[in-house]
């Protein structure tokens, strides 16, 4: 890609060109190519986070990962958080939290999940998020095609509306199986909610585990609310509901 080209020009042409590639083919490129800018991995630690965690650091694991900590996280989550890091030699692992004094004013009993689930997000984790990305290029996302909804038709590369910022997908072609195998040959440990039905992992008040008769993974986030996503998936810091481009 040439350096003046406008940043969906860019995208488009890199995902005709890894059209065809693997996942680590994708991240490669985007944490190596100069052109690509200076990109973070944000990762939530959850389910599945271990499979771009460990390509990170095998291609370079001085990437800078980015953890939001809510707050409002499982523990579970918060020990695999540390464990993880520290067996996967990551050297730039930047915790996030909301603002104290934002916190402070606007959610002091933690209850703010209650009565509006999408301010609650904004507080916790877009605006802190946004304030993390400041200054970066574009960032990695462990986003599939399999979680369903608007995450259906994803690219390994994206723009994000709003930001001039590109989001890179690796995982986005991936099957449950990849998945299963990645970790397997590997030997990577699972995330420990997940033996208790947690395929996907927030924050402890608004997961709950996946029954028998969910065909989604992410059922048991916000169940059986219309919301699908956190908001740090975002179009001008709007929320993005399903069968949007989320």
């Amino acid at each position: 890609m040439q350096p003046n080209e406008d940043l969906g020009t860019r995208v488009s042409g890199l995902n005709d060109w890894y059209r065809l590639n693997s996942a680590t083919s994708v991240l490669r490129h985007a944490l190596t190519n100069p052109a690509a800018g200076q990109l973070a991995l944000v990762s939530s630690f959850g389910a599945e986070s271990v499979v771009l965690l460990h390509m990170v650091s095998v291609i370079d694991r001085t990437t800078p990962v980015i953890f939001l900590d809510t707050e409002l996280l499982f523990a579970e989550t918060l020990v695999y958080q540390q464990e993880l890091s520290e067996r996967l030699g990551l050297k730039d692992l930047r915790i996030i939290r909301a603002d104290p004094n934002e916190v402070q004013a606007t959610d002091p009993e933690q209850s703010l999940h209650r009565r509006d689930n999408d301010a609650c997000c904004a507080l916790r984790k877009t605006r802190p998020l946004a304030r993390a990305l400041d200054g970066f290029d574009g960032w990695i996302t462990g986003r599939k095609r399999y979680q369903g909804g608007a995450r259906a038709t994803l690219d390994f590369f994206e723009t994000e509306e709003g930001t001039g910022r590109m989001k890179v997908n690796p995982l986005a072609h991936w099957r449950p199986e990849d998945v299963r195998t990645y970790m397997e040959e590997n030997r990577l440990p699972k995330h420990p909610l997940v033996a208790r039905g947690y395929p996907s992992i927030g924050c402890m008040p608004c997961t709950s585990p996946v029954t028998d008769g969910d065909t989604d993974p992410r059922a048991g986030r916000w169940r059986g609310q219309d919301k699908t996503e956190c908001g740090i998936h975002f179009v001008d810091g709007k929320m993005i509901r399903t069968g949007e481009n989320a």
